[in-house]
């Protein structure tokens, strides 16, 4: 269903699911920093220091390689999608807005 500009009903507009997108990537992270063997894996597999982070989070791109990160690892992605309560395909979902990519949803 499109939104309806004047009820405001219907799905969120882009910047809406960019937000909700950015908002998932960031638990995301937080998520990978909570358990140090993930954090350890997650940063040899991106290279990144740990004290550099918070500067490549403010990357373009940098909280759809997290997405990404977490989607790469079936046991990764099932645990995180547990932890925040969502199917795991609106992981890859997010990461694809985050991308600036179009997402289609599946019609009938």
């Amino acid at each position: 269903m499109k939104r309806n500009r004047r009820s405001g009903r219907g799905e969120p507009d882009v910047a809406g699911r960019q937000e909700a997108a950015r908002a998932l990537a960031i638990v995301a992270l937080g998520f990978i920093a909570s358990d140090t063997t993930e954090l350890t894996r997650f940063l040899a597999l991106t290279g990144i220091d740990p004290g550099s982070i918070r500067v490549a989070a403010k990357e373009p791109g940098f909280l759809a390689g997290v997405l990404a990160y977490i989607a790469g690892n079936e046991q990764t992605l099932l645990a995180f999608a547990a932890h925040a309560d969502v199917a795991p395909e609106e992981i890859e979902k997010a990461r694809i807005i985050l991308t600036g990519a179009d997402w289609e949803r599946d019609t009938p």
